[in-house]
């Protein structure tokens, strides 16, 4: 039932239309009953003149998005004309009415929803006078009417608030994006500025080294591509899928499987780096185990770019509930002033904040180098067991 329901939303949306024309149908069906039923002695005739003129009253409300105000006054003159000429058998709700106060409700400007209500605040009263002329009927229709009012601006917040989070969905996901590449990129340029610098002096030098720079380089540039490929197919996924052509290929987002590579690159930059992790060594949901290699790879392009180290570490600190990963190098420490404040290192903390975690960045626990230090919750030990 709900994929039937969420197939009729979508081809609802798609042509407004179609629905419009359908809450007529219903409407006119509704408006049927009391020419079907038994009808009393006296009471006016229920012939098909009376029945075609009510069938009137319920066509404007086909083009009830496109002209909300007008569709009020032709409902308003072809409800009179039934009135006054033939009279057929009356209705329990003023349906035409209530269609049309609800969708100026939610679909119209302020102004035009205020002559609406000036305009039923004359025609209800006086609609009640040439019917009934009851107190209890005017009452009845002030609620109805003022209820339907109500239901559109409920419908109006609730498109609104709808859009509000979906324009919220698209910035999240725009920056999200934005610290993908700017991560792939930046890597791989630092890396290969270092190795494309140190080459010349190789040259001269170590042609052997040269050789290992260059190859450095290609394969820098070579990962780089790969990725940005990756991040390019999942947002050419969504068009390809509207478009009938499938999904475009796509791989996983590195992990912790990625990270030796990861770090071999970085050695070949003339940086040491050590590697090693601490406490019970266990599977990371995906998600995590991509932010874990984000977070890292950013910690060593600061490095390799600003630091001036001759040595990183890397830790890996698995808790019971959470995991803690270091980056620590012996460099000349964050500049003053700069806060830790780059794009990079503000993606870090956004990444551990989007997992509910905390990022702390700044100079190294004895005083010297830099160090980026970021926890992030994990299910515990024996949850992730089963």
């Amino acid at each position: 039932m709900r994929e039937w329901w969420e197939r009729a939303r979508a081809l609802g949306a798609a042509n407004p239309l179609v629905v419009d024309i359908g809450i007529a149908l219903l409407v006119q069906g509704a408006m049927t009953m009391p020419f079907v039923v038994p009808r009393a002695a006296g009471a006016p005739p229920a012939t098909w003149g009376a029945y075609g003129l009510s069938t009137l009253t319920v066509l404007p409300l086909v083009w009830r998005r496109r002209a909300p105000v007008a569709m009020l006054f032709a409902v308003l003159a072809t409800n009179a004309l039934y009135r006054f000429t033939l009279d057929g058998p009356g209705q329990p709700l003023p349906y035409t009415g209530l269609v049309v106060v609800y969708t100026i409700a939610a679909l119209s400007s302020a102004r035009k929803r205020l002559v609406t209500g000036g305009v039923l605040l004359v025609a209800v009263p006086v609609g009640v006078w040439l019917n009934t002329r009851s107190a209890r009927e005017l009452t009845f229709s002030l609620f109805v009417f003022a209820a339907a009012y109500v239901f559109g601006r409920l419908t109006d917040a609730r498109q609104r608030a709808n859009r509000v989070e979906a324009e919220r969905a698209a910035a999240r996901e725009r920056a999200r994006i934005a610290r993908e590449m700017h991560d792939i990129l930046s890597h791989a340029v630092s890396l290969m500025v270092v190795q494309a610098e140190a080459g010349p002096v190789a040259v001269r030098a170590a042609p052997e080294r040269a050789e290992a720079a260059f190859d450095a380089i290609s394969a820098a540039g070579r990962d780089a591509m790969t990725q940005l490929r990756r991040m390019l197919g999942v947002l050419r996924e969504g068009e390809n899928e509207d478009e009938g052509g499938g999904a475009a290929p796509r791989g996983p987002q590195p992990g912790l499987a990625e990270l030796p590579e990861l770090l071999e690159r970085v050695r070949g930059s003339g940086l040491d780096v050590a590697y090693g992790t601490a406490g019970v060594v266990r599977p990371l949901p995906g998600a995590v185990a991509a932010t874990v290699f984000r977070v890292v790879q950013e910690a060593l392009t600061n490095t390799v770019r600003h630091a001036d180290a001759r040595s990183v570490t890397v830790r890996l600190i698995y808790g019971d509930g959470d995991l803690c990963v270091r980056v620590t190098d012996d460099g000349r420490g964050p500049r003053s002033g700069s806060g830790g404040g780059g794009h990079g290192l503000v993606g870090i903390r956004e990444r551990a904040v989007a997992h509910g975690g905390s990022a702390v960045i700044g100079r190294g626990a004895d005083g010297r180098g830099f160090e980026v230090s970021v926890r992030l919750p994990l299910p515990a030990a024996e949850e992730m067991a089963r």
